[in-house]
């Protein structure tokens, strides 16, 4: 079975999906390799590390796939991407989804922010009326070739219009035949609670370290009733303080280096299918004599 279809065949059990947020194939390795069922492409990592810039919609379409179809070459589970706003109207919609589906990418959300977007849990948001939010889904929804690709419909109108508002882009958007809703940073356990309860269809939750909504357990948002959640942050956050916390270490120290915590070039390599490469030379040399007649 295909990745999209696993995805699909994941919601079709009603099974609560846990997807860490990853960037680049090694941190998609790692997703794969630690046992989840599915990983976020994030695009604020996506804008970090590929450009070294913030999540300010710099990132253009055709970057973000790029990075998506690098990873879905590197692994064998479902990767959810962050689409951004489909990168203008609702022709620009339509040939997102057909190059996020093209490149192997299993499902994809779309928010209703004005573009150029920022990152959800910041301030100073603003968004597109609800009329072209749910026209921009229901192009979205009309030009997958696939009837397992998965569109998720992103709202940010919590910040900018209110909660009430963004459960009714929620409810519009799973009418127009999104197979998801995520309410974009609820801002306290009422909103948390109630996502669930008011929208009619399943819904993900888009948590951050640091962000605006309170940090619950996985169990907890189970049990809340979400269907997704999306962790997009827990990589890059650790990665970043891991790398500062070795480059201090080396700056500051005047001997050998004994960094803690860290794998050795083997063990690296081992995570990234080298066994595999050195067993297919291996099989190559063996056949090299019969070839030549020996």
């Amino acid at each position: 079975m295909s990745s999209v279809g696993r995805l699909r065949q994941l919601l079709a059990r009603e099974e609560f999906i846990v997807a860490p947020g990853a960037f680049d194939c090694l941190s998609a390795r790692c997703v794969e390799i630690a046992g989840f069922k599915a990983l976020y492409m994030t695009g604020m990592g996506t804008s970090a590390t590929k450009l070294g810039l913030p999540d300010y919609g710099l990132a253009t379409m055709s970057e973000m796939v790029a990075n998506a179809s690098s990873m879905t070459a590197a692994i064998d589970i479902p990767i959810i991407a962050d689409a951004d706003t489909g990168y203008g109207n609702e022709l620009n919609m339509a040939r997102t989804v057909h190059e996020y589906e093209r490149h192997g990418v299993s499902g994809i959300h779309i928010e209703d922010q004005c573009f150029p977007k920022k990152c959800g849990h910041l301030d100073k948001k603003q968004v597109v009326s609800r009329k072209e939010f749910i026209s921009k889904i229901s192009a979205a929804v009309g030009a997958r070739c696939s009837a397992d690709f998965i569109i998720i419909a992103r709202t940010d109108s919590n910040a900018v219009l209110g909660f009430q508002e963004a459960i009714a882009r929620a409810n519009e958007a799973l009418e127009a035949g999104a197979d998801l809703a995520l309410v974009e940073a609820p801002e306290s356990m009422q909103q948390l609670e109630q996502v669930p309860a008011l929208v009619n269809g399943p819904c993900v939750l888009n948590v951050l370290i640091g962000g605006k909504s309170p940090l619950l357990s996985l169990e907890s948002v189970k049990a809340l009733g979400y269907r997704m959640v999306l962790l997009s942050d827990v990589l890059l956050c650790a990665a970043v303080a891991a790398y500062d916390t070795a480059l201090f270490q080396v700056r500051n120290s005047r001997s050998a280096l004994h960094l803690e915590n860290t794998l050795s070039p083997r063990e690296i390599f081992h995570r990234l299918g080298a066994e595999q490469w050195d067993n297919l030379r291996t099989e190559q040399q063996q056949e090299l004599p019969r070839a030549a007649g020996l």
